[in-house]
């Protein structure tokens, strides 16, 4: 999978509602060890605001909408907007992003290649900077 690639999931139409889903590693290039969702955000609230040294991930929105705002390493932004249950976010390790203009109701998954590990953030914009140019 490329960078910040976006993935569409697959669909299967049916009347009586429709089933999306994914598995590895046909939609997800890593074997899942974390889950976790956002929700509830109140209202021009910003999530995330970090980057992981090893972890990967994938970002779905299963309900409402919200968007994926990634940074490079010299300060250009692009946004993806999330939207859909079945279009997700691939973000490699070493992603600076946050996540802001939730709607109502918005839910966002979040599906990780590793477990917790405090040490993997790196929450400083210019500590990113440098470990991104190699210094």
């Amino acid at each position: 999978m490329q960078r910040n690639e976006q993935v569409k999931l697959p669909q299967i139409f049916d009347p009586r509602g429709n089933l999306t889903f994914l598995q590895y590693p046909d939609q997800i290039p890593f074997v899942i060890k974390r889950v976790f969702w956002t929700y509830d955000v109140p209202g021009g609230e910003i999530r995330g605001g970090h980057a992981f040294r090893q972890q990967q991930e994938l970002i779905i929105a299963l309900s409402g909408s919200f968007d994926v705002v990634i940074t490079n390493e010299r300060g250009e932004e692009i946004r993806t907007s999330l939207n859909r249950s079945y279009h997700a976010l691939f973000l490699p390790k070493m992603t600076w992003r946050h996540l802001e203009n939730f709607s109502t109701n918005a839910v966002a998954l979040h599906l990780s290649d590793t477990e917790y590990l405090k040490e993997d953030y790196i929450r400083d914009f210019e500590i990113y900077k440098e470990l991104k140019n190699g210094k």
